[in-house]
């Protein structure tokens, strides 16, 4: 692994000491590739993944964007079919990636959609 790596998987286990979720409030889990970003919404009882949305999907994969807008409009996504699902709260969890760029703009997103966290 990479140096980089490393220091965001120990990032990472120091979030997830902290930051977990249940049914009522499930983990808005981030992953960031170099062209694409996902999102997940986690509930970590059971350990199952309640709704997702990510960058690859055809209605936003379509669109001929910036890496930071197609991450706001993942956001928006997650957060309709969250609202569609009964959830309304969340606890955000930015994966060890720094609270900037695409992750800012996801988590914006997911706010303008109705989330709330």
């Amino acid at each position: 692994m990479l140096k980089k790596e490393i220091r965001r998987k120990g990032i990472q286990k120091r979030i997830r000491k902290t930051v977990s979720g249940t049914n009522e409030r499930p983990r808005l889990s981030v992953f960031r590739s170099n062209k694409q970003i996902y999102a997940q919404l986690i509930d970590d009882n059971s350990g199952t993944t309640l709704v997702s949305a990510n960058s690859a999907e055809s209605e936003i994969a379509g669109k001929k964007a910036p890496k930071v807008e197609l991450a706001k409009m993942v956001g928006m996504a997650v957060a309709n079919k969250a609202i569609q699902a009964g959830i309304t709260a969340v606890v955000f969890d930015r994966g060890g990636y720094l609270y900037h760029g695409r992750v800012k703009s996801l988590a914006e997103g997911a706010r303008e959609g109705g989330l709330k966290f």
